[in-house]
C-alpha cells in the first residue's frame, strides 16, 4: 500500500527532475500561487499564516538544538547564517524605538531575506546534507511560504491598503519583493529535499549549481 501510493509521487518526481531548469522554474511557479489560492481559501483567517509560519520557524531552531544536545557538534550548520537571523530578530525587538522603527524593521526584512544563503552555500560547498540540518532548511523553507503567503493575502484582503499604511515610496514593494525572494531562495532545496524523502535517502545529495 504505501510502496505503491508513492509510486505516482515518484513517477512526478523523475518528470520533473528531467525537465530543463527555465521549466522547473515555471513549475515552481505555478504550483506556488496554486498552493498560494488554496491558502486563501481554506484559510478564513490570514493572520493565522504568520502564527504557522512562526511556529514552524521554532520547529526548525529546535531541530537545531536538539542536533546540538544529542550530538554535541553544529557541523553542517552555517555560523553566519545565524548570525544574521540573530541579527534580524534584533532589529524585529527594536520594535519600540520610535522614529528608528521604519529603519530597523527594513533591516530586519532584507537581513532575513539573505541570512539563508550562508547555510546553501555551504550545503552548496559540501553537496551531502546531513539530515537534522536538511529538516532545518526544509522548515525554514515553509515558513517562508506561509510568511510570504500572508503578507501577499493581506495585501489582497485590503485590496492594496497594507501597502498605503505601511509607507509611501519603494519601501512597501520591497518588503514583498524581500519575503518572495526568501521563498523562492528555498525552493530549489526544498524540491530537492521532498525528492529525497520519497526516494527513501536520509541522507540529501546536492547536484552542483543548486542555489
Amino acid at each position: 500500500m504505501g510502496a505503491g501510493s508513492k509510486r505516482p509521487i515518484n513517477t512526478v518526481v523523475g518528470w520533473v527532475t528531467r525537465q530543463p531548469p527555465k521549466v522547473r522554474a515555471c513549475l515552481c511557479v505555478v504550483v506556488s500561487i496554486a498552493a498560494l489560492v488554496f491558502l486563501g481559501l481554506v484559510v478564513h483567517n490570514h493572520d493565522n499564516l504568520f502564527v504557522a509560519a512562526e511556529a514552524a520557524h521554532a520547529v526548525g531552531i529546535s531541530v537545531l538544538i536538539y542536533k546540538l544536545v544529542k550530538e554535541r557538534t553544529c557541523a553542517g550548520a552555517s555560523f553566519l547564517a545565524f548570525l544574521f537571523w540573530l541579527l534580524g530578530l534584533l532589529s524585529f525587538l527594536a520594535y519600540s524605538m520610535g522614529y528608528l522603527v521604519s529603519i530597523f524593521w527594513a533591516f530586519c526584512v532584507y537581513v532575513e531575506a539573505v541570512s539563508v544563503l550562508p547555510q546553501l552555500r555551504l550545503m552548496q560547498n559540501t553537496q551531502i546534507v546531513e539530515p537534522f540540518t536538511a529538516h532545518y532548511v526544509f522548515v525554514l523553507g515553509v515558513a517562508r511560504f506561509l510568511s510570504c503567503a500572508h503578507w501577499v493575502l493581506k495585501v489582497v484582503d485590503t485590496r492594496g491598503g497594507l501597502l498605503t499604511a505601511m509607507g509611501h515610496g519603494l519601501w512597501p514593494p520591497m518588503v514583498l519583493i524581500a519575503e518572495i525572494v526568501q521563498t523562492f531562495i528555498l525552493a530549489d532545496f526544498c524540491y530537492y529535499y521532498v525528492k529525497s524523502v520519497f526516494g527513501g535517502q536520509l541522507v540529501l545529495r546536492l547536484p552542483s549549481g543548486v542555489v
